[in-house]
């Protein structure tokens, strides 16, 4: 390739170059430079392995290779990092074979190290671990690893690290962390604390109210005209409340884009056979849209009446695809649906009438979940392997994203599924005692990813 500044005569400019560069091998040539480089080291230098330090993970066509260059395309180090096991990749990562040529060494190893947790980050993994050689472990907690046990690798002393990905954490705490400061003393109805929707007093009506995002109905406001509709329903039917009617409170800079808004809304009450009673529309303000919804139910299911010992569920329809333009954030199922499904979504809980129920939320699939377990006083575990997942979606973005109908239900042991039409419906978890969610991996390790409550607003 040309080199464009030498042509140019632009020295200044060639001296302020990196002296290396990182990026993904992506030809033969460069992944077997890489390996020698392992032999050399690994081999040659250190005497850890007899003739090659090839494994499974190599024949892995999932495994990624990074690799450090110099300004002259010079392979200089290179790490591995790819799924765990050979099964399903459920977001659970190792990255290994960290090698850099005796005469490179010093900032490439921790460089590399780095972009490898960002390619796994980026990836949707949730659970980032190596196997470093002890002498390794203060570099490794330098860069913010931490240490989990000691293991043995080749016979020789080895320390198993694990990247901390906040993730899951920090989506909690953006979204739901500053209710419980934000509500109190506010009326509440006793035993429904937190809850998708609230029971009206004397009667066996059951209302609830949601806004969308600002920023969203600008870009998208089709799309927010019908969520306004789904968010309202989903969570009527967390309570097992057949809904009624709608009301909606819309504010927007023209009647062109009032309109846009409103044919969203407007297709979704159709789809879901749910007419909108009234509401109010002021044009030549910014975007804003809430919709409340009210429905009825004799016997209303709390977000709270879940137990330690209890077995957590999830039903959620995986048909469909990221929105465009949310990918890795809202997961469309419903706009595909007919009348029939979507009121069998609907229509599950009331029929399963599990001891508590929520509607994930923007919180995701674990911050809706430890909203459950802290109503309830307990703590969660899921188990990653069992939540029912499309095949477009990563682990990490899957258990974080807004997917459209998702229902997390805790019932005794032996419960019965959700009715739920052509939603799935699996067990994948248990109430436990304590507080906060780890997530339970196919080898029985537990990574805790919410630490105790999610919105303050206690238990129900």
């Amino acid at each position: 390739m040309m080199d464009v500044l030498a042509v140019l005569g632009d020295q200044a400019s060639i001296a302020r170059q990196p002296a290396f560069r990182i990026e993904r091998a992506e030809d033969a040539a460069t992944v077997a430079a890489y390996r020698a480089l392992r032999t050399e080291v690994f081999v040659h230098e250190q005497g850890l392995f007899t003739g090659h330090d090839l494994d499974a993970h190599d024949d892995d066509p999932r495994t990624i290779v990074l690799v450090a260059r110099d300004r002259e395309g010079a392979v200089l180090g290179g790490v591995r990092l790819g799924p765990a096991d050979a099964g399903p990749d459920l977001g659970w990562w190792l990255g290994g074979r960290l090698v850099v040529a005796p005469s490179s060494r010093g900032r490439i190893g921790p460089a590399l190290v780095r972009a490898a947790c960002a390619h796994a980050e980026n990836a949707g993994v949730l659970r980032f671990e190596a196997t470093v050689q002890a002498r390794n472990e203060r570099l490794f907690r330098r860069l913010g690893w931490d240490a989990v046990r000691p293991v043995t690798v080749a016979d020789r002393p080895h320390v198993l690290m694990r990247w901390p990905i906040g993730r899951i954490a920090a989506l909690a705490k953006t979204t739901k962390s500053d209710l419980g400061p934000l509500l109190t003393g506010l009326t509440g109805v006793p035993g429904f604390v937190g809850d998708d929707g609230v029971p009206v007093p004397g009667s066996d009506v059951v209302a609830a109210c949601d806004a969308i995002v600002p920023s969203m109905v600008e870009r998208d406001p089709d799309w927010a005209g019908w969520c306004s509709v789904l968010v309202n329903v989903n969570d009527l039917a967390a309570m097992g409340a057949a809904p009624v009617g709608l009301l909606d409170a819309l504010g927007a800079r023209d009647r062109s884009f009032a309109s846009r808004v409103l044919a969203g809304l407007r297709r979704a009450s159709q789809a879901y056979d749910v007419p909108v009673l009234g509401g109010h529309t002021q044009l030549g303000v910014p975007a804003a849209l809430s919709v409340t919804a009210l429905g009825r139910t004799a016997r209303p299911v709390p977000g709270g009446g879940g137990k330690a010992g209890h077995r957590v569920r999830l039903t959620a329809d995986l048909a469909g695809r990221w929105r465009p333009g949310h990918a890795g954030r809202q997961w469309d199922s419903t706009t595909s649906r007919r009348t029939p499904e979507l009121r069998a979504m609907l229509a599950s809980v009331a029929a399963a009438r599990p001891a508590a129920a929520k509607d994930v939320s923007m919180a995701g699939i674990v911050g809706t979940l430890g909203m459950l377990a802290e109503a309830s006083g307990c703590g969660a575990v899921l188990d990653v392997a069992d939540v029912p997942r499309p095949a477009g979606a990563t682990v990490g973005d899957w258990l974080t994203c807004f997917p459209g109908f998702a229902m997390l239900t805790a019932d005794a042991p032996g419960g019965e599924p959700l009715p739920a039409g052509p939603a799935v419906s699996a067990q994948c978890g248990e109430l436990v005692t304590g507080s906060g969610v780890m997530l339970r991996w196919p080898d029985g390790e537990r990574t805790r990813v919410i630490e105790s409550g999610v919105t303050g607003l206690g238990i129900s």
